[in-house]
């Protein structure tokens, strides 16, 4: 095998497992601290009275930050307003909106195949990109700064050379012998993102693939990690760590990094579903106060599953009529529980303190969330 050269196509990746002991102590011993963290946070999720309130939620944040580490920014704001009808919203909430959508129809596929293919992964990305995505064929493709035609690492090339290494990697995501399963997705994550089967979306469309290994492992019901939270908040890390497995084979550091990034996200969703637990207790309590007469059956859960609430949505959970709707969600703003905005035609009813809950310690706290475009490596 020849030396690798950033400048070169990376045909001579090698195919999985990687050689060498990577299940080290610390390894192992990280491995089950992730592993108890995804356990409680999958739990819980199941425990809860109403799961669609986290899984409604969850995926547009996952959205929102994968599509970032792209350089796709939006707001969470722009995101839950447009959950539900994008046709007004702007280009980048449409594009992280389709993660979430790819997001969503990988997981129903996974959980009716139990396995994850190339073909997930196709699909996966041909939602991403609205539009079929084959593997690449041409050359000249690079990761690296495209103005000074600095690469820093130009993945395989060659149809059939793509194919057989994706082919190489869906074995290894579904074999059942060996590895943690939370280390075989490091590593298979590594592996996907170095092969970069498509001409674009591979970053979104890998990480969207980690959530649905866990799945298929059994170790997550519903799409609730969010993982590149994580991600967004050491960006640097990820791609020099991503390139030192190519250049040195540091597989440790590479697993090691991912581990920490499940462990401390499962805990961080904990947190999210207490505060969940408490606001929706004031909430329930406001609610009997500002709303006469009882009756509002089904409410309390509309504004935590929507909190961009629509008068028909609440028509439709509570089967209630317009007028009953209408007045039932203005006495919320009156009483200062919710606040309205108009949007085209339609007045939305914001769940604020919900909203303010979901996004509580999201900014990356370990580096900026800025990257060059020589540190933008896979």
């Amino acid at each position: 095998m020849s030396p690798w050269d950033p400048k070169k196509p990376h045909n001579d990746l090698l195919p999985l497992p990687p050689k060498g002991e990577v299940e080290t102590v610390a390894v192992l011993k990280l491995a089950i601290e992730a592993r108890a963290a995804l356990a409680a946070l999958n739990q819980a999720t199941l425990s809860m009275t109403n799961p669609s309130v986290l899984i409604n939620a969850i995926p547009l944040l996952e959205a929102q930050a994968s599509s970032e580490v792209e350089n796709i920014v939006t707001t969470t704001d722009e995101l839950f307003m447009h959950a539900q009808d994008e046709s007004s919203a702007n280009p980048a909430t449409r594009e992280a909106l389709r993660y979430r959508t790819a997001l969503f129809e990988g997981f129903e596929s996974v959980t009716s195949r139990g396995i994850v293919t190339t073909n997930t992964a196709r699909e996966v990305c041909s939602i991403i990109k609205m539009h079929t995505m084959d593997l690449r064929s041409g050359n000249g493709t690079f990761i690296g700064n495209p103005d000074t035609q600095t690469a820093v690492y130009t993945p395989p090339e060659g149809y059939g050379v793509i194919d057989a290494k994706l082919g190489d990697w869906e074995l290894f995501v579904n074999s059942s012998a060996g590895y943690d399963p939370l280390v075989r997705m490091a590593i298979a994550h590594y592996q996907f993102e170095a092969i970069h089967p498509f001409e674009d979306g591979n970053g979104r469309t890998g990480r969207v693939l980690n959530v649905l290994m866990l799945v298929a492992a059994g170790l997550l019901s519903q799409p609730v990690l969010y993982l590149s939270r994580y991600i967004i908040g050491n960006k640097n890390d990820y791609y020099k760590k991503l390139l030192a497995v190519t250049a040195d084979e540091a597989w440790t550091d590479w697993i090691l990094y991912m581990l920490e990034g499940v462990r401390q996200t499962s805990i961080s969703t904990l947190k999210k579903i207490d505060a969940i637990r408490t606001l929706q207790g004031i909430m329930k309590l406001e609610m009997s106060q500002a709303i006469s007469g009882g009756g509002h059956v089904g409410l309390l859960d509309v504004l935590f599953e929507q909190p961009y609430c629509r008068i028909s949505n609440v028509m439709e959970v509570c089967g209630v009529s317009r007028p009953t709707a209408t007045n039932w969600l203005n006495a919320l703003k009156d009483n200062n529980v919710l606040v309205d905005v108009k949007v085209g035609r339609e007045r939305l009813f914001i769940n604020t303190r919900y909203m303010q809950l979901l996004v509580e310690d999201e900014s990356p706290a370990s580096e900026s969330s800025e990257s060059t475009q020589e540190e933008k490596l896979f």
